[in-house]
């Protein structure tokens, strides 16, 4: 099981100089910025859409979960928010 490293928030955010949006000509979500953009995945732009200061890891992971009728996404959430935090996409 992965943890997340003490500083990556409870509640996370996208952090103010991201937005999140679709981006049809890409057929994916994507991270924009001043500088440029981030295409994301599929599964990072599930998780960041989550991602609104008021929902914590657990709900997260318990939304994603119900949505795709899995379990054992835990590991999965907490590492791209591991990913996202380190890259400062999320506050």
């Amino acid at each position: 099981m992965t943890t997340l490293p003490t500083d990556v928030p409870a509640r996370p955010k996208l952090h103010r100089h991201f937005r999140l949006q679709w981006e049809e000509a890409q057929h994916c979500h994507v991270l924009l910025y001043p500088e440029g953009m981030v295409r994301l995945n599929g599964s990072a732009g599930e998780i960041l859409q989550c991602c609104d200061g008021v929902r914590t890891v657990d709900d997260i992971v318990a939304i994603l979960e119900d949505k795709f009728n899995a379990t054992g996404l835990r590991p999965d959430v907490e590492g791209l928010l591991a990913h996202a935090f380190q890259e400062n996409w999320i506050v």
